[in-house]
């Protein structure tokens, strides 16, 4: 049976919200674990996608850090 699949999902970048392109080869994307207060991880991630012009500008901390 025939479904309709996507090969490609686009991304906003988490700093200045704007799609992150295909050809944007320079862009990351960081996953940070959520830990406990005794710092064991609860098996819950936080996702971040910053694009390269961000990351060109050295914004992608400070962003993070946000």
């Amino acid at each position: 049976q025939g479904q309709v699949v996507d090969l490609y999902v686009p991304r906003k970048c988490s700093a200045t919200n704007r799609l992150i392109i295909a050809k944007d080869h320079a862009s990351v994307q960081i996953n940070v674990a959520e830990v406990d207060e005794s710092g064991k991880m609860t098996g819950s991630n936080v996702t971040y996608a910053f694009c390269g012009s961000v990351r060109e500008t050295g914004d992608a901390d400070d962003s993070l850090n946000r």
